[in-house]
């Protein structure tokens, strides 16, 4: 099994000049006939804000990875999204747990209609765990930006509160999944959803503590 990034070498990316290794994040794309490839600026505009307000040293675009590639140990974060069905078969979910407990990190952000799908796919991984909702006090939330109240509202879908759920494995968070939040819409160009700024700022801030979060964790 290859290697993920050693988390000490990242953690000192946080810290280096520009002359630092170059980081790497990736989009997933999976099976299913989910739209993985939605928010098509979602992630480049996350890395931009990063770079240049939590000193991270990301390639400016991300890569696209499939669940059951051996690439998928390159990356210490990998974002996951999309409205509909999500399918992982024996060998991917192998992979990606492997992936995860080896110190890789998810981001799932549901971009309505996937909440059933995601659930299924998650147990497939981690059939022994559940999926569970973060307390308003969890470091994620208080890394660069403080989100004493949890996850931000970015989008209405069905009037609920936004949450974010995870799955901790060993007590380590291994994957967060924002479900009533839409954080990859918030992310896009202005233009694409029209979002007051305070909301894609709010989007972006949370999208950067995610990031800072798996990259010291």
């Amino acid at each position: 099994m290859k290697k993920i990034i050693p988390l000490f070498f990242v953690f000192l990316s946080l810290q280096l000049s520009s002359s630092a290794p170059t980081l790497k994040i990736a989009l997933m794309k999976y099976r299913g006939g989910g739209d993985w490839y939605a928010n098509p600026t979602a992630l480049p505009n996350l890395i931009k804000f990063c770079n240049q307000n939590i000193n991270t040293n990301i390639t400016p675009e991300p890569e696209t990875v499939e669940a059951g590639s051996p690439d998928l140990f390159n990356y210490p974060f990998i974002h996951m999204t999309g409205h509909g069905n999500v399918i992982f078969n024996d060998q991917e979910a192998e992979n990606l747990r492997n992936y995860l407990v080896g110190g890789g990190f998810l981001h799932i952000s549901d971009n309505y209609g996937m909440d059933v799908y995601v659930r299924k796919a998650i147990k497939k991984i981690f059939p022994e765990l559940e999926l569970v909702e973060l307390p308003f006090q969890h470091p994620v939330y208080h890394q660069k930006f403080n989100f004493s109240n949890g996850l931000p509202k970015i989008h209405e879908h069905d009037k609920k509160p936004a949450q974010g759920f995870g799955i901790l494995y060993e007590g380590r968070l291994v994957v967060f999944y924002d479900y009533e939040c839409d954080l990859g819409d918030g992310w896009e160009n202005p233009e694409v959803h029209k979002d007051p700024e305070e909301k894609r700022q709010q989007a972006l801030q949370m999208g950067a503590n995610l990031l800072q979060f798996a990259f010291t964790n």
